[in-house]
């Protein structure tokens, strides 16, 4: 083989094809079948970090073709700027969570199953790089439900829970319903390129689209990707469906696969279809602004820690699209430029996204592990039984919170950008009021996410244990810390080195656009890498150098402890000793807990949340002696409320219609056949 860019593609595709054979071999015993198993993953993923800078660095795409499906539709790779893009972010996740499977898959020995674990993951990473790399619609589909149903069988591994088989049971309801939407847009698209489905004459086909054949195409792609991703309101799987599957399969399908979505969107919008109208933005940012907000406000009513960071992958998902809203508002205004760094932020949020979300999800596993449970009521003092995975999560927890200097706040300043360049350079009547108001949405959602993750790491890792197992819980084995310190390194990395990063995501925004972010044109010589970023367009209101406010930052902090020890030198030194209580001695029961915190917020929001509050209160001699006070807490989901509720109860009302016409009788049925033939030659007349 001459072309390196084929042989880093196939080994990137051979690595976790081989690892997912190791798992089952077994003779290797349980502990080389999952190092050696999960080893093959890691090193599968660094394979497809290198196949993918590659191409973003310039190389010619690769191009192979794995197996004949139909005559002329065959399962074909083609490595674009826009799947290698995606190819380097999966890959870097892969890498990580494959060494940290290697360690943490170890409770699960006892397992007969451990195996078939394995393999399945495997597998499923796989599926991941070939749907990113496909190139034509039918290789899409059939990859596209093989990693649906790969991610099932690893969601419902636990199967002996009924919670689990239900979780399972929405999660493959709502990805099937998704794909025949990503199938009806596909044969949509391919009414104007000829009938074929190879992506190239998609693309090609694209100026001879009608106006209505777009728009059909358009919202079949939100719909169907949308789905995939979470997007509200149909999100409804994903807090279900990833707090039940196993920590290293949560991580890999809440920091990668629902990008897949994110990769349809983009592929569809910004490839296969022309500029639209403005209300294709409008609506697209409309729902970025409300699964943003609701998302994060779902997650700081969460006391289960899990499901806490899968609805604020839904809030992550809704930022994501609040860039491309505003890229497709841009891109329709003819401010092609300022699209392309709408389409830069997006990209740039979903790499960073599936960085800190893959390191938070990795330590709550790690949690789990040594204290047996997720819930926040049950945990606390983590910090110093956990010093290195509450560091890890305390680095995710900030990069979220979008605080300088990791790698969250780049994404979303880069956000903001694009919304104030809707703001100032669209016209159009009430499109710039709009992206402001989704601006001061994301700025709400940036003071929930941060109430939202100081109730996380305060009430996980600080304070005293809540129950025996906190208590008695140790660090973590070697290999798991290994991948939670790559992950939060990476975290610091990215925002350093955003600059770079732009510049290397130049070429996927030529490809959705015509454009690159920062150099206009492609292949117009741009500012070095280690410039600062000033957005073409908003030069004056904004610019980014990492470093720089890196070494502010750390000034800063320099200055303030210079300043802490020239106020403390020559005074007496304070004396350290217990708190005291009155006599009565402190216990974990009288710390703040994870309901006292969310009240105020969840009240505050209440017309939102509809929160349920149930007091019991035990007396030792009623009605003055109180001996006992139980207070529970819950939310009702709007969505759920208003639409999915609904929506269940009239189709079992339409079940239970439709079960008395089926009454067992032959002659009922002699007699509806009867009526069918009477109606069909009356048709035909």
């Amino acid at each position: 083989m001459t072309d390196p860019g084929q042989g880093l593609v196939l080994a990137a595709l051979g690595c976790p094809m081989l690892g997912a054979m190791l798992s089952l071999v077994p003779a290797l015993g349980p502990r080389w079948r999952r190092v050696l198993g999960h080893g093959a993953t890691a090193l599968g993923g660094l394979f497809a970090v290198l196949a993918g800078l590659r191409v973003l660095l310039g190389a010619a795409p690769a191009q192979l073709t794995l197996l004949a499906i139909l005559p002329g539709d065959d399962i074909a790779l083609r490595l674009t700027a826009l799947s290698a893009f995606f190819w380097a972010l999966i890959g870097l996740v892969v890498v990580a969570v494959g060494v940290f499977s290697a360690g943490y898959t170890r409770h699960y020995a006892h397992r007969a199953s451990l195996g078939w674990l394995g393999a399945a993951f495997n597998l499923f990473v796989l599926s991941l790089l070939l749907v990113t790399a496909a190139d034509n619609a039918l290789g899409f589909l059939v990859v596209w439900e093989t990693m649906a149903l790969l991610s099932y069988l690893l969601v419902v591994f636990d199967h002996h829970d009924r919670a689990v088989v239900r979780a399972g049971l929405l999660y493959a309801v709502v990805t099937h319903a998704g794909t025949a939407c990503i199938a009806l847009c596909f044969l949509v698209l391919a009414s104007a390129s000829g009938g074929s489905l190879d992506f190239g004459a998609l693309h090609a086909g694209a100026a001879r689209l009608g106006s209505g054949q777009a728009t059909a195409a358009f919202l079949l792609a939100l719909v169907g990707f949308g789905a995939k991703a979470g997007v509200m309101p149909l999100h409804v799987w994903l807090p279900r469906a990833h707090p039940v599957a196993p920590s290293h399969v949560s991580a890999l399908m809440s920091g990668v696969m629902i990008k897949t979505g994110i990769y349809g969107m983009l592929l569809v919008w910004f490839v296969f279809l022309p500029a639209g109208p403005l209300w294709w933005g409008l609506l697209v940012l409309a729902l970025g602004a409300l699964s943003a907000f609701l998302g994060i406000l779902y997650a700081l009513t969460q006391r289960d820690l899990k499901r806490l960071l899968a609805y604020s992958s839904v809030e992550n998902i809704g930022i994501i699209l609040l860039a491309l809203g505003a890229a497709l508002i841009l891109r329709a205004d003819g401010q092609d430029r300022l699209a392309a760094l709408a389409l830069a932020a997006a990209l740039l949020h979903t790499l960073n996204h599936a960085v800190f979300k893959s390191l938070l999800f990795l330590a709550v596993g790690s949690v789990q592990a040594a204290a047996r449970s997720r819930d926040l009521g049950q945990l606390g003092g983590l910090m110093r039984r956990m010093p290195w995975t509450g560091a890890c999560f305390l680095v995710g927890a900030a990069a979220i919170c979008a605080l300088p200097p990791l790698n969250g706040f780049a994404g979303e300043w880069l956000v903001y950008q694009s919304l104030l360049a809707v703001g100032i350079h669209v016209t159009t009547v009430g499109v710039g009021g709009s992206a402001m108001l989704a601006a001061a949405a994301l700025a709400l959602t940036g003071a929930l996410a941060a109430a939202c993750f100081v109730k996380a790491v305060g009430i996980a890792f600080l304070g005293q244990p809540r129950s025996q197992h906190a208590f008695d819980a140790r660090e973590t084995g070697r290999l798991e810390r290994t991948a939670l310190a790559l992950l939060a390194a990476a975290c610091v990395a990215l925002s350093l080195l955003t600059p770079l990063v732009l510049r290397l995501l130049d070429p996927v925004t030529a490809q959705l656009d015509g454009f690159t972010a920062l150099g206009g044109y492609p292949g117009r010589p741009g500012p070095a890498w280690w410039a600062a970023v000033s957005p073409p367009g908003l030069r004056g209101h904004g610019s980014l150098h990492p470093l720089a406010l890196l070494l502010a930052l750390a000034g800063f902090a320099a200055l303030g402890a210079v300043l802490a020890g020239a106020l403390r030198r020559g005074r007496t030194p304070a004396r350290v000793n217990k708190t005291w209580n009155c006599g009565v001695a402190l216990t974990p029961r009288m710390q703040y807990s994870e309901a006292s915190f969310t009240q105020p917020i969840s009240r505050m929001f209440s017309a939102i949340v509809w929160p349920d509050r149930a007091v019991t209160t035990e007396f030792a001699h009623a009605p003055y002696f109180v001996s006992r006070v139980s207070y529970e807490s819950s939310v009702r989901p709007l969505f759920a409320r208003f639409i999915y509720g609904p929506t269940r109860a009239a189709f079992l009302r339409a079940v239970g219609a439709l079960r008395l016409v089926q009454n067992g009788s032959v002659h009922a049925y002699l007699a509806y056949v009867f009526v069918a033939l009477v109606i069909t030659l009356a048709v035909s007349r």
